[in-house]
């Protein structure tokens, strides 16, 4: 049986889920994904970083019929009266909400903090207190910090390296405290640079692959941070889907109350990403054979190479990534262009 058919079998009955941050990147793609699975679903947003936009475009996707199934809470994961409200009567939650980005958290430590720690145990809290089944989380590669082997395997950490390090891998501990104080079932997912459709590319912390695209659409110069030799671990929006949805169905008890790395096992660097971004976009008729990025200093907080072990997700849980880094990118640079697309017409119109 295929991961793909054994995700199907397990969802063959309705469950309720929570999705928290359900109008972010991440969170809308878990949503959709939900709803076309027969699911009933509760997203649970405040508008921070999420975008009313990415909920009426799963809406159009997945149909009226399916949109029935879903109800929104608009709230904020810092107030436990929010928490308790969305979580009430679900049988999974799929926690997203945080503020990401190291540039951000070093600008602002305390806001971080109050999101990715005041309110991930608010959360917690919420989830044990209605009885929850498992509670499934966004964890970081940050946790991985100035550790420097690779690949990196889940029991090896070293120091963090920004604040935003810092709360992800307290979330970790209050989890692991939670299943050993009151039993309660959850499982962290680290995130190795998450990319896809609905990524948002504007703004001052803006990931690289969804800001160099909609700078290249509209010719501008695209800044490559240190040499271009940095690399990441690249890995597809729907990989991460997948992974969510096989942790919050797992039935082997050994895969409770662990974390697992969410890539793709493999490396990509800054200069081979922009590389493939531009061929993407030449594929689709854009020219960008001007458009040679500009290099400054390294930014603070970086580590310089990230790469996922991937091994006992595979074992643990079936992940098996879907999605190349260049198949992703494939797909991602085709939303963008089409998006653009789609506003020049109505512009024009």
């Amino acid at each position: 049986m295929s991961m793909e058919d054994a995700l199907v079998a397990r969802l063959q009955h309705q469950r309720t889920w929570l999705v928290t941050g359900a109008a972010g990147f991440i969170g809308s793609h878990l949503v959709e994904a939900l709803l076309r699975h027969g699911q009933a679903v509760v997203g649970l947003d405040n508008f921070s970083t999420g975008y009313r936009a990415n909920l009426e475009e799963v809406h159009r996707a997945v149909g009226e019929t399916a949109w029935r199934s879903f109800r929104f809470v608009e709230g904020d994961i810092r107030h436990m009266d929010d928490c308790r409200r969305a979580v009430e009567g679900c049988d999974f939650v799929l926690h997203q909400a945080a503020l990401g980005s190291v540039p951000r958290s070093l600008q602002d430590p305390l806001c971080t903090h109050q999101s990715n720690v005041d309110g991930f145990l608010q959360m917690l809290i919420a989830s044990r207190d209605a009885g929850v089944r498992r509670f499934v989380y966004a964890a970081s590669s940050s946790t991985y910090g100035d550790h420097p082997a690779l690949p990196k395997v889940e029991d090896n950490i070293g120091k963090p390296l920004s604040p935003y390090a810092v709360t992800k891998y307290v979330n970790e501990l209050y989890a692991e405290v939670f299943a050993r104080s009151y039993g309660q079932d959850s499982i962290g997912l680290r995130y190795f640079n998450v990319f896809g459709p609905r990524q948002d590319p504007r703004g001052a912390y803006a990931a690289v692959i969804p800001r160099w695209i909609e700078q290249l659409l509209q010719g501008e110069a695209c800044h490559i941070n240190g040499d271009g030799e940095t690399s990441r671990d690249f890995c597809y929006v729907d990989n991460a889907v997948q992974a969510n949805l096989l942790a919050a169905l797992a039935q082997d008890s050994a895969a409770s109350n662990q974390v697992y790395n969410v890539a793709v096992g493999d490396r990509t660097t800054l200069n081979e990403l922009f590389a493939l971004i531009c061929g993407n976009l030449e594929a689709l008729g854009i020219d960008v054979a001007e458009s040679a990025p500009r290099y400054g200093e390294f930014r603070d907080g970086d580590v310089r190479h990230s790469q996922a072990d991937i091994d006992k997700a595979r074992r643990l849980l079936g992940y098996a990534p879907a999605y190349s880094a260049a198949q992703g990118l494939e797909a991602t640079v085709r939303w963008f262009w089409q998006q653009r697309r789609q506003d020049n017409k109505v512009v024009n119109q």
